[in-house]
């Protein structure tokens, strides 16, 4: 696995990892299978029980996350920022869902938040071009994953604007708000997978 890196742009810290390149050929070619599949997309379809205005959101069944060890991943990227980040080794990962979005042009996900106590999101695919800005000289945030947490204040933040990026994936505390802002200017597909996973007590500081 590839050295985590830590971010800290405001309260939290937001951890940083690149999922295995097999991995993500393994979680696409498995996603375009459930695409042809109307059946078996109608049985996994999470879209009314999450936020975003998008195409697809569907749910990843256990077996496949077991078969290329997603859940191992996940848990050992979380274990490995919350020992670098507090010292102490986590005792329990209970992952609650794991679920790919599927974003095309004009679509976006509002400013939300997850459940669990801490939630990530990684790109399986990411459009070349998601569009040029009205005014040419603005900063270009088409298709870009925002987090948000507290208000801006002297060298504090509240935001952290990310480019995504094939096989960047992020981890972040489940109550960090965040969203996600629409794309335009073609027909290729923003491709993500998130999660949400419980941890044990003595790591969350919750009684």
């Amino acid at each position: 696995m590839e050295d985590l890196e830590i971010l800290q742009p405001f309260g939290p810290s937001i951890a940083k990892v690149l999922i295995p390149e097999e991995m993500i050929k393994l979680m696409n070619d498995y996603i375009d299978e459930i695409v042809k599949d109307q059946k078996k997309f109608e049985k996994l379809d999470g879209g009314y029980k999450l936020a975003g205005n998008v195409t697809q959101e569907f749910r990843l069944e256990g077996d496949f996350m077991k078969k290329i060890k997603w859940m191992d991943f996940l848990a050992i990227s979380v274990q490995n920022w919350l020992l670098k980040k507090t010292g102490k080794k986590l005792k329990k990962f209970d992952l609650i869902a794991s679920w790919i979005v599927r974003q095309f042009k004009n679509e976006y996900n509002p400013v939300h938040f997850h459940g669990g106590h801490v939630s990530g999101v990684g790109y399986l695919k990411v459009p070349k071009n998601m569009g040029e800005t009205i005014q040419k000289d603005k900063q270009n945030r088409n298709g870009n994953l925002v987090l948000i947490h507290g208000s801006s204040q002297f060298l504090s933040k509240s935001i952290l604007t990310i480019k995504p990026k094939v096989g960047d994936f992020y981890f972040f505390p489940n109550y960090v708000m965040h969203t996600v802002y629409p794309f335009a200017d073609t027909d290729e597909e923003r491709r993500s997978v998130s999660f949400n996973a419980y941890l044990d007590q003595d790591i969350v500081g919750i009684a």
